[in-house]
């Protein structure tokens, strides 16, 4: 099947890709904040446990499926011909930050692991940090696919 036999699918795929990657985001947003709560709280209590429970769910029940689904759809809608034009630098300033939003949720699962292992590696003031870095990466995606700067 050529990737142009999916242009009739192409408002629905659009679709998917905009669920997904608001879904994405939004784990993205909350999981470390939930890191930031959970960092105020003693190892091995009734409490670091629910934190757990719940850090747990929202990474594997909602942000890796819909991260996958974000790069899934994105990687189709990016094989229909025409839609990119490859040698505009905004696509490729889009997909490093794109990159780097999957290597953010890598060091969420990390930091995960750790307060699942009771191990507090870092200070609370290190997650409110880390809880900005999403929205900054958010605003290049976006800019970068409706603005499309740097097209010549």
């Amino acid at each position: 099947m050529s990737m142009s036999a999916l242009m009739p699918w192409f408002p629905w795929l659009k679709v998917l890709h905009i669920l997904a990657f608001t879904s994405w985001m939004a784990g993205n947003f909350y999981l470390p904040r939930l890191f930031v709560y959970h960092s105020q709280v003693a190892p091995g209590t009734e409490e670091s446990a629910r934190f757990q429970i719940m850090e747990r769910r929202l990474l594997r029940a909602i942000m890796t499926p819909a991260m996958i689904a974000t790069l899934l759809s994105g990687g189709l809608l990016a094989s229909l011909p025409g839609l990119i034009d490859w040698s505009a630098p905004w696509w490729w300033i889009k997909l490093v930050t794109v990159l780097l939003l999957c290597g953010f949720h890598g060091f969420c699962a990390r930091w995960r692991r750790e307060f699942a292992a009771d191990q507090r590696l870092h200070q609370e003031r290190f997650y409110r940090i880390a809880n900005e870095v999403p929205t900054l990466l958010m605003v290049v995606i976006v800019i970068m696919i409706v603005v499309r700067p740097f097209s010549g």
